[in-house]
């Protein structure tokens, strides 16, 4: 019948051809239940004397229809189960159409008014009422006790559990649930076939204990009739004080003052009888604070950690007794105020100050209040002085101040020094003479040429040799025409044809000696590889400083500065007489000038005359002697000169010993050790073409140690514009943060 009011048409409109013959078929079939006949006693055996009475419910849904079936079990003394067909009953299923866990939960509310109804009426005890439903879905809506449903299962699970306990529901197969048949269209003739009057064959059956008597939900999670899970959050505490132990895991005033803001906020709420549309509960209000909500905020802060520092203090101070002497507040004469503040008292009550002023707040100076305090006055100043305490007594303020000024990264990008390091201890290349030596050049110098009876400027370089086994201190200065590698390679040779062979040699990182640096973009103007080679022959090796290092060599590099004074003093003169036969004249004084300055303090000892210079250790000579009078023979002559020479040897060395060693042994700057910088590192990298608030920031990636254990130079890497390179730097180059 409802098929047929679903279709749409007039009221006198004929029907469709399959619906005709189903709807003659159907009226044809009420024929049979005249052959139809049920028992008038429930069981063979008579309930009064049975040992146990159970009535059994059965209920199931379709598409179509919902369905319940009740059976009357009794078991008689002999332990045998006689069962009988009490009530059935059948729905369409509800419109509009619902899932079939929803259809198969009224099939069991259906159930269980069905077994309502029949315990009323029935005249007899029941021992047990047990429920049966194939939808594990609906057992489990039956059993749950942890998660909430929306309200139509809601409700009719609360329908159910109003009449049966979760324990009464037992589960079956759909082959053996009666109420199936129900549920579908069964005609009368195959009715007397089918289990609906018998009843199934498991309640002929002894009742296993292994039924289950309880059922878990069926992937919660997808059903769309349970709710979410809601997950909560409950605090237990033993104390009803806002503790300054919660004030640690804020990072800034701000946050802490605007935390307790919403606080006080929620605590109005809470304590109002007016009701707000945009406040209710715990929430975040948007409507904003006003300044006495923040100032009110900052004194709670203050209270409760002037409370857990001074308690001590504020008991005396109430009760108008005197400061232990051991407190730290002694010689402020505290006093609370109406707000409950503890405050220094002093002696400034008649100054021309505001109050703040005169009576600051006290506030421990090891308390995380007072660094995130310092931190927030000192970033409102734009990182500038040190005054920005007013209104509040810090107790070790100075060096609470002075600590956080120091570990703050804005102030150590702006204004932190350039990192040093330990000066270095004297080299083993100090011990041998001429075993070692510097190279570098100075600025070229433009000399007259005569050739073909033309003349002509020509540019000349000058290129300082210097040795390092007397700390730098001997000098050769020759000239090269140019800075190729032929030129370069000419003057070394000449060098090491007058002063013999050398094992080590240092240079800067200058242009003519490894190529332009790679960020100036300057190509190279020597061949690295045929000098390397060159000196490969000859057994030596070469050590390049770091980039922006030069007082890694400042022993020859100072010597530079002291030919340039020499050389403009003479080129003063001859300026436009110089040639290339007085260059070479120029360049051999400015040699011997430089290698006769005294290495030690002048003595004004008559008794000894002798001064050590580096040239008495280049030839073994000093001041010229004039000639012995008198006759003497070869013999004499040569025993003389033999005496002589060696007594001015054993003189050098031992002056050398004694008075030019000991010099050497003071640190003239970076006196103290530091620890060193280590990979990872984040450090500022000093450019001297910009301004320091603009030096780019670098990571270190690798650090090269000294031979004492110290880092003296890095490797940085830095990121600009979305490019990444490699630079090496001396320490002194860098700023760490």
């Amino acid at each position: 019948l409802r098929e047929l009011t679903t279709e749409k048409g007039d009221w006198d409109s004929p029907l469709p051809r399959e619906m005709e013959e189903s709807w003659t078929s159907w009226r044809t079939s009420l024929t049979e239940l005249s052959q139809l006949s049920i028992p008038r006693a429930y069981t063979t055996t008579s309930p009064a004397t049975a040992v146990r009475r159970e009535l059994c419910v059965f209920s199931d849904a379709s598409t179509k229809a919902i369905a319940a079936v009740a059976y009357l079990k009794v078991t008689d003394s002999a332990g045998n189960n006689h069962v009988g067909f009490v009530m059935g009953k059948a729905k369409l299923a509800p419109r509009p159409e619902q899932t079939i866990p929803r259809l198969e939960l009224c099939a069991a509310v259906l159930g269980v008014e069905l077994a309502d109804l029949i315990s009323t009426e029935l005249d007899l005890q029941l021992d047990a009422t047990t429920f049966h439903s194939d939808s594990k879905v609906v057992l489990g809506y039956i059993s749950n006790e942890t998660r909430r449903f929306y309200v139509y299962v809601s409700n009719r699970v609360l329908r159910i559990r109003r009449s049966s306990r979760p324990d009464q529901w037992r589960y079956v197969s759909t082959e053996q649930n009666p109420a199936d048949h129900a549920t579908r269209a069964v005609t009368a003739d195959r009715l007397n076939d089918t289990n609906w009057l018998s009843g199934p064959k498991s309640l002929y059956t002894p009742e296993t204990s292994t039924s289950e008597s309880t059922h878990e939900l069926v992937d919660p999670s997808a059903d769309s009739d349970i709710r979410p899970l809601v997950s909560t959050l409950s605090t237990t505490t033993t104390s009803n004080q806002l503790g300054s132990q919660r004030f640690a895991r804020f990072s800034s005033w701000k946050s802490l003052t605007r935390a307790i803001i919403r606080l006080i906020h929620i605590a109005r709420l809470f304590n109002s009888t007016l009701k707000n549309s945009l406040c209710k509960g715990w929430h975040h209000c948007k409507t904003g604070f006003n300044f006495e909500e923040s100032n009110q905020a900052s004194h709670i802060i203050i209270r409760a950690v002037q409370e857990e520092a001074y308690s001590q203090e504020i008991k005396c101070v109430q009760k108008h007794e005197q400061i232990p002497k051991s407190s730290p507040l002694k010689n402020l004469d505290p006093f609370i105020d109406a707000l409950g503040l503890l405050r220094v008292g002093g002696r400034l009550h008649n100054a021309n100050l505001v109050q703040s002023e005169k009576t600051p707040v006290i506030i421990p100076g090891k308390h995380q209040v007072a660094t995130l305090l310092i931190k927030h006055h000192h970033e409102q100043i734009y990182h500038q002085g040190r005054l920005f305490t007013a209104g509040f007594w810090i107790v070790g303020g100075k060096r609470k101040v002075s600590n956080i000024i120091h570990q703050c990264i804005t102030c150590r990008r702006l204004r932190a020094p350039l990192t040093n390091q330990l000066s270095t201890t004297q080299a083993s290349s100090h011990r041998r003479a001429i075993s070692t030596f510097s190279i570098t050049h100075t600025h070229p110098l433009s000399i007259i040429n005569h050739s073909n009876r033309r003349t002509f400027l020509k540019e000349n370089n000058i290129c300082f040799k210097c040795c390092a086994s007397s700390s730098h201190i001997a000098r050769n200065c020759t000239f090269n025409e140019s800075l190729d590698t032929s030129s370069f390679v000419n003057a070394l040779r000449r060098f090491l044809a007058v002063r013999g062979p050398v094992k080590h040699i240092r240079s800067d990182r200058g242009t003519n000696f490894v190529g332009a640096c790679r960020e100036l973009k300057i190509p190279s103007n020597i061949d690295n590889t045929t000098v390397k080679t060159y000196l490969l022959g000859q057994g030596c090796s070469w050590t390049f400083n770091p980039p922006h290092a030069s007082h890694f060599g400042g022993s020859w590099e100072r010597m530079i500065g002291l030919a340039r004074r020499i050389l403009d003093a003479m080129f003063l003169q001859l300026k436009d007489k110089l040639t290339h036969e007085v260059l070479v004249t120029f360049m051999a004084e400015v040699t011997a000038i430089i290698n006769g300055r005294p290495l030690v303090p002048v003595t004004t000892d008559s008794e000894d005359p002798f001064i050590l210079t580096p040239a008495a250790l280049l030839t073994q000579k000093v001041n010229v002697l004039t000639a012995p009078t008198g006759e003497f023979g070869v013999s004499d002559l040569y025993k003389r000169q033999w005496r002589q020479v060696q007594h001015l040897s054993n003189t050098f060395w031992d002056r050398w010993r004694k008075q030019y060693l000991p010099t050497l042994q003071a640190r003239k700057k970076w006196h103290s050790a530091h620890p060193n910088i280590s990979p990872g590192s984040v450090v500022i990298l000093k450019d001297s073409q910009a301004p320091r608030n603009e030096w780019p920031l670098g990571l270190v990636t690798q650090a090269f140690p000294s031979e004492d254990g110290k880092v003296r130079k890095v490797e940085i890497k830095v990121a600009r514009t979305g490019v990444t390179k490699l630079f090496l730097r001396p320490v002194s180059e860098i700023v760490l943060l």
